[in-house]
């Protein structure tokens, strides 16, 4: 092997040892170029926004900024994870009860469906519910079709669900 090529290989990441499987899943929703007016010129750099959960009833979101996408999905990725929380889910597939939010221009109306019926979601909200690991669920999305709006307006909506309780448990 050339000793030359083994410095550029290293350097490409071809000699990097395989990264173990993460328990989360991790979805990166919008990358956006941002810029600020400096005295010194436009300072250009990325925001990105990451949905993360672990399939069983855990999700989080993160807005990571950064002068590289990698580095900005790595710090969005590590703020959803700190602040993830639990979504109450009846028979773990589906949401407990019918929920209406607005969150500024964004309205999301959530139902729960009949085992089989599948993630019935638009893009951004379907991310959210795969994340959460809910398996069927009737979704509607209002208002705007800004990405980032609906992912903090579903997270929001399933904040806001009560758990399922049986009639005959009190």
């Amino acid at each position: 092997m050339d000793p030359r090529n083994r410095f550029n290989n290293q350097r490409r990441g071809y000699n990097r040892p395989p990264q173990e499987p993460s328990e989360f899943f991790e979805k990166v929703v919008q990358v956006n170029r941002v810029s600020k007016k400096t005295k010194g010129g436009d300072k250009r750099s990325l925001s990105v926004l990451v949905v993360v959960g672990d399939k069983k009833g855990r999700v989080g979101v993160g807005l990571g900024k950064a002068a590289d996408v990698q580095s900005a999905v790595r710090k969005a990725t590590a703020y959803a994870k700190k602040h993830l929380f639990a979504v109450p889910l009846k028979n773990n597939r589906t949401i407990p009860h019918s929920i209406f939010v607005k969150l500024g221009a964004a309205k999301v109306m959530m139902k729960p469906a009949s085992e089989g019926i599948g993630v019935i979601a638009g893009g951004a909200v379907r991310v959210v519910m795969e994340a959460a690991g809910i398996k069927d669920i009737i979704s509607k999305v209002l208002g705007t079709s800004n990405q980032a709006s609906n992912v903090y307006a579903s997270l929001e909506a399933l904040k806001q669900l009560k758990p399922f309780v049986k009639r005959g448990d009190k």
